[in-house]
């Protein structure tokens, strides 16, 4: 147990963990996409997918799990970009972006920031929605298509959240790639396809989620 502790807390191992943490929860916002995408075919459609849900006997150890998977990401990102900082003391006087073939861009320079943001945001999100009002559908099950509808009927909450979700994209845009990198699934031949299939899918997940809170807040519901 002791040398499997010490691979995980090696750079390497560090690199990996963070890769595959990652991994999981871009995987997990395809599907929080997908499922959130319901609520435009309707109240009825939208809450008895939440309720089918929130039924689930799964749910509780997928939400542990989905929490573990979150803080150990956080917590080997921030010790990844600690130790990085403490091997250069020293940053470069001038910053400048090399080019291809190089990766160095701004989402790749800005992990650690759009991360921390993020940990906000989701403080917030899981706040407003899950812990949210409990208003009740006239089936009795959890109205959360009320409840959504009227936190984006408030314009600073709409903006905030696209905000968040443009730093999701820019975070991802770097990140979705990367974890394949770290996972040690990177050829010559592979690299191209994942790297574009990863800036797709970025651009993808964000706009969802914005397309999402700007057609709820045209909606006026709870206005």
């Amino acid at each position: 147990m002791p040398s499997r502790q010490r691979v995980f807390d090696s750079s390497i191992g560090t690199k990996l963990l963070v890769g595959a943490t990652g991994f999981l929860l871009f995987l997990y916002l395809i599907l929080h996409l997908a499922g959130n995408a319901i609520v435009f075919l309707g109240a009825d459609t939208f809450n008895g997918y939440s309720h089918f849900l929130l039924t689930n006997p799964l749910i509780y150890p997928i939400e542990i799990a989905l929490v573990l998977v979150f803080l150990v990401h956080v917590y080997k990102a921030v010790a990844m970009t600690v130790a990085n900082r403490k091997a250069r003391p020293v940053g470069y006087a001038l910053k400048k972006y090399a080019g291809a073939p190089s990766r160095k861009t701004l989402a790749s320079s800005t992990m650690i920031f759009s991360g921390l943001w993020l940990l906000l945001f989701i403080i917030i999100h899981v706040r407003s929605f899950k812990f949210g009002a409990e208003y009740e559908a006239a089936d009795g099950v959890r109205d959360l298509y009320r409840l959504e509808m009227e936190n984006f009927s408030n314009p600073l909450t709409v903006a905030f959240y696209v905000v968040s979700m443009l730093v999701v994209g820019l975070h991802l845009w770097h990140g979705g790639a990367s974890s394949f990198q770290s996972l040690g699934i990177d050829s010559p031949k592979w690299t191209p396809r994942i790297l574009a299939a990863g800036k797709i899918a970025a651009v993808i997940i964000a706009g969802g989620f914005v397309a999402i809170a700007i057609w709820a807040f045209a909606q006026g519901a709870g206005a």
